[in-house]
């Protein structure tokens, strides 16, 4: 049986207020392709379908457009699970129509029992345990407890919860486990919305149950291996990349094959890049020349200029530059002298506070902040953004 695990699709998603459906158009066409080049019996999405959870009508439709496709075009059975950005009401709402065309949603997970899925129905060959984004607000609120403890509370309730599906899972198939979550160990990038800060609420690889055979994991959007586990514990990352710091990796989905009931092989399959992201930098005169010097044609564009003193009307210049040679540059990032009289921090640091305040303690004081103290920091946030 062979399988491909995709996750973070981020349908809707805006790249400086860029449009990007038709780079998520021309992926779901290339997954299309893909499954039917393959042979792909079934396809699972880790979560975030959406970049939001009140995606646009053009957004919907492109989702529901591509599952009808997989089900007239293909063979395939199909798992999907919400992530953090979804709305998991408005996602799952017709799974019982989905169902109908091969195609399972779980949304909410009310009951472990409930997540648990067998695929082919009629003549099971995989078992998978298809579990959503699980929020730590549907936590029972208890008194007196600190940050640390709900945390702990946390990874207790995602470890309870795997265990609990895989004793509903039938001993003699293959078992895959979704998710959509942090596991320790993990790469994040910026480009994904915090469900954890410091690492605190992380779930370990040994939370996860021994008898299983693959996790396809969602929300970090770099591919990766978590290692830990006898079996492949696998980020698929996202398809496209959905900020400029993405740009210097590669996407992939992983294609999956079962033999005699066991995990045969898993391979990665490069996604095409649909629309180049370029960060450049440099000062006036290196940045001008590049831009008439070089092919730019339909290429989004960062750009990290240096400047000895403020200039009006550079970055209008450099845009039309670009511009005449095809590219489009989206953001214009101007770095100065720095005064040494005050700590300074950088503009594409600014999306992260425990990165502020990293850079901030290095700047003010020479050196990092110690682990205890970064603890204090993550514990802090936690609890203003508990009180939004």
């Amino acid at each position: 049986m062979r399988i491909l695990h995709t996750a973070d699709w981020h349908i809707g998603q805006r790249l400086h207020e860029r449009q990007r459906l038709d780079e998520h158009k021309e992926f779901l066409n290339w997954l299309l392709d893909t499954i039917q080049e393959h042979k792909v019996e079934l396809l699972l999405v880790s979560g975030d379908i959406f970049d939001t959870s009140l995606p646009s009508a053009e957004a919907t439709k492109l989702y529901y457009e591509f599952l009808f496709r997989l089900y007239d075009e293909t063979e395939a059975y199909t798992v999907i699970i919400a992530g953090n950005h979804d709305s998991s009401r408005h996602l799952e709402a017709p799974k019982e129509f989905l169902k109908m065309g091969r195609i399972y949603v779980v949304g909410q997970a009310t009951k472990p029992k409930d997540c648990v899925i067998q695929i082919p129905p009629e003549k099971p060959q995989v078992s998978v345990a298809a579990v959503p984004y699980l929020s730590e607000n549907e936590l029972k609120p208890v008194s007196f407890e600190s940050e640390m403890e709900k945390n702990e509370r946390y990874r207790e309730r995602l470890k309870a919860f795997y265990t609990d599906c895989v004793s509903h899972m039938p001993d003699k198939l293959p078992k895959i486990l979704m998710g959509h979550l942090y596991v320790n160990g993990g790469k994040v990038g910026d480009s994904e919305r915090n469900i954890q800060i410091g690492g605190a609420t992380a779930i370990h690889t040994n939370d996860f149950p021994e008898d299983v055979d693959y996790i396809a994991l969602g929300h970090l959007h770099r591919p990766q291996n978590i290692k830990g586990q006898d079996y492949p514990i696998l980020y698929a990352g996202s398809p496209i990349p959905l900020r400029f710091n993405e740009s210097n990796y590669r996407k992939n989905v992983f294609l999956i094959e079962l033999s005699d009931g066991k995990l045969d092989r898993c391979d990665k399959v490069k996604i095409p890049i649909f629309k180049e992201l370029c960060s450049i930098e440099g000062n006036e005169n290196e940045i001008l020349s590049q831009a008439m010097t070089e092919d730019w044609d339909s290429k989004y564009i960062q750009v990290k200029l240096k400047l000895d003193s403020i200039r009006t009307g550079i970055s209008d210049e450099i845009r039309a530059a670009f511009s005449d040679r095809g590219g489009d540059v989206l953001t214009v990032e101007v770095e100065l002298p720095q005064d040494e009289s005050r700590p300074i921090i950088q503009l594409e640091d600014m999306k992260r506070p425990e990165q502020i305040f990293k850079q901030f303690h290095q700047t003010k004081f020479g050196s990092p902040p110690d682990e205890s103290l970064t603890q204090t920091f993550s514990e802090l946030i936690q609890i203003v953004e508990g009180t939004q």
